[in-house]
């Protein structure tokens, strides 16, 4: 069974993974830098995503994380951005118009918590790809570069949110 918990901060509210929420509430100085990119649910949104991890992951003097952060940040968009997609590739628009993903990355200067938000329930699953194909291996290698990871629905808001922390090597 997976639980949430919900935060109010400088961001909004928003709530995440279980792990990821309980040192949030354990005090609220575990993850004192915070930075929120939103995004359209486009195949652009990739490379914008991995290029603000590795500019606010610098800015933060954890430069040494960036490498690390800017793949599963790249895997879980893309993964995002695909699951708001139709058959086609193309983004499903609803009444609020183009889907959006959201990159949250948060830090103690020892930890770096990625979370990507997305509008589709859908839980993220693993597979295993074919030696000959190009993808399908998003999720292992998120899990191989993380610490640990998880994903989460959240109460009163029809999407997920897949978490992941990096703990410096």
């Amino acid at each position: 069974m997976r639980t949430v918990a919900t935060l109010s901060g400088s961001h909004g509210t928003m709530a995440g993974c279980s792990w990821s929420q309980a040192v949030h509430a354990e005090n609220a100085t575990y993850w004192p830098l915070s930075a929120r990119l939103p995004l359209g649910a486009l195949p652009t949104a990739v490379p914008c995503a991995r290029l603000y991890t590795r500019v606010v992951l610098g800015e933060w003097g954890l430069a040494a994380m960036a490498d690390r952060a800017e793949l599963i940040v790249s895997e879980l968009v893309t993964n995002s951005v695909r699951a708001s997609a139709d058959e086609d590739g193309r983004p499903r628009y609803g009444d609020a118009g183009l889907p959006v993903v959201q990159l949250r990355l948060a830090s103690d200067h020892a930890r770096v918590l990625v979370e990507v938000w997305d509008g589709v329930p859908v839980p993220p699953a693993p597979r295993l790809a074919a030696p000959d194909e190009q993808g399908g291996r998003g999720l292992a290698l998120v899990a191989a570069l993380s610490d640990r990871w998880d994903w989460t629905t959240v109460p009163g808001w029809p999407g997920k949110v897949v978490c992941a922390e990096l703990r410096s090597r």
